[in-house]
Formats: C-alpha cells, sequence, structure tokens
C-alpha cells in the first residue's frame, strides 16, 4: 500500500492521450473511450490522486454511473500497427496493400508531413516502456453550479487543449484532429439535418443543449501487466 502511484501508472497518465471507461448496472457493462485529467494530489475538494472526465446526462455510463459508482479505467503506453498474420499468404498480403493504396491517395506532392507522420518518426522504441495498466476507482458525479464543477472543468479543458503549433506547424494535434471537447466519450453530433458531423476534429462530440456532468473518479487500486504478460498489483 502507497500513498501514490506506482511511476509506470503516472507515466502512462501524463502522456496517453485517451483512456477507457469501464462502467456497469445491472450486470451489463458498457465502455467508453474517454479524453480526462490525471489529479495526482487531488484538488481543493478532495485530497485524493483523482481522475476528471465529462459525461452527457443523458449517456448510458452517467446511468450507470448513478447506480454503480464503481468503474474501472484501462490506460496504456503502447504504440502498434498490426502486423500480417501467419495465415495471410504474401498474394493476399499484396492484395491487401493493393487495396489500402486505392483507398487512399497519395497527398500531392510538397504536401506537408502530417503530425502523426512527424510523431511516428520522433518515436524513441527503445524508451517506450509498453504496460498497460488497469485503475479502479469510485466515481462521482459532481454536483452542477458549484465551485467544484468549474474547478474541474477549467482544469480539464486546459489539459486538454493542445498546442496546436508544437507538432510541426499542423493545425491539428498529433492524431491530425483537434481535442474534444471536455474529455466526452467520442462520437459524432447529429447536425440540424440528422447526419453525423465527422469532419470537426472531434469537438462534435460536445452534444448541444445538453449541460455536461463532471465525473472525478478517486482511484483505489489497479494492475500493472508488462508486454512481457508480468503483473504487478497496486493499492493506494
Amino acid at each position: 500500500v502507497s500513498s501514490s502511484l506506482p511511476d509506470e501508472v503516472v507515466n502512462c497518465l501524463q502522456n496517453a492521450r485517451f483512456l477507457h471507461l469501464a462502467t456497469c448496472s445491472a450486470n451489463t457493462p458498457h465502455i467508453s473511450l474517454m479524453n480526462y485529467t490525471y489529479l495526482p494530489t487531488g484538488s481543493p475538494f478532495s485530497p485524493y490522486p483523482s481522475i476528471v472526465m465529462t459525461t452527457p446526462p443523458s449517456s448510458r455510463k452517467t446511468a450507470n454511473l448513478q447506480s454503480n459508482p464503481l468503474v474501472s479505467l484501462l490506460v496504456h503506453d503502447w504504440v502498434s500497427h498490426r502486423p500480417p498474420t501467419l495465415s495471410q499468404s504474401p498474394a493476399s498480403q499484396h492484395q491487401q496493400q493493393q487495396q489500402q493504396r486505392s483507398a487512399s491517395p497519395p497527398p500531392p506532392q510538397g504536401a506537408p508531413r502530417s503530425s502523426l507522420a512527424n510523431l511516428l518518426l520522433g518515436i524513441n522504441t527503445a524508451a517506450l516502456s509498453r504496460i498497460s495498466a488497469t485503475i479502479n476507482g469510485e466515481a462521482r458525479l459532481v454536483d452542477p453550479d458549484t465551485p467544484e464543477e468549474k474547478w474541474c472543468k477549467d482544469m480539464h479543458l486546459a489539459n486538454n487543449t493542445f498546442d496546436t503549433e508544437a507538432g510541426g506547424g499542423s493545425t491539428s494535434d498529433t492524431f491530425g484532429t483537434s481535442p474534444p471537447a471536455f474529455g466526452h466519450a467520442l462520437f459524432p453530433r447529429a447536425s440540424a439535418a440528422g447526419e453525423s458531423e465527422v469532419g470537426d476534429g472531434g469537438r462534435g462530440c460536445f452534444i448541444e443543449g445538453e449541460q455536461v456532468r463532471v465525473v472525478v473518479v478517486r482511484i483505489r487500486n489497479g494492475r500493472i501487466v508488462d508486454w512481457k504478460g508480468g503483473v504487478r498489483d497496486w493499492e493506494i
């Protein structure tokens, strides 16, 4: 038992772009990809290591949290591309590559390299620790229109607004999209015409007309799994 998270978990939380939030109600699990803000020393309203997220009040995860506050989070530092399997013949691999080329036209000559390409070029694979961390905790929906809600939203927005010029002059973030507003799960917003807006860089995950709810997860314990299969449990 420790008063702080293991260094590997802290490193993941400080560098990962998203995490997965697992909730459950009536024995039915649900998982969401989320933006988040890690608070290593808590906040002025709680002294415990915590994670802040936000959710639309009508979402399934909000309903789950209201009936069952126990959650699991998954964060990792793996950077991987799925290689061909042994069951794929060279001919099928070539056909798949041709399909990918035809589906993705090459950029025009002289076009700047994408921010993702810049990221991949700059990756030092020797420095990747390659772990996944499961974090268990108890979630709380912060009361709306309170100083705590405003403080958490301000921190969360600041933590998920990125320097778009730091990735090589691109107007997008590391993955070519701007950060989703206030860290919702990543789903598109329906436009007035009823069509999903998929080109808004992720900001469409904010549902207009709904007042988002702040979720604060007090971290209790977890498990670290490394790329060799080693497992280590921890508790704070």
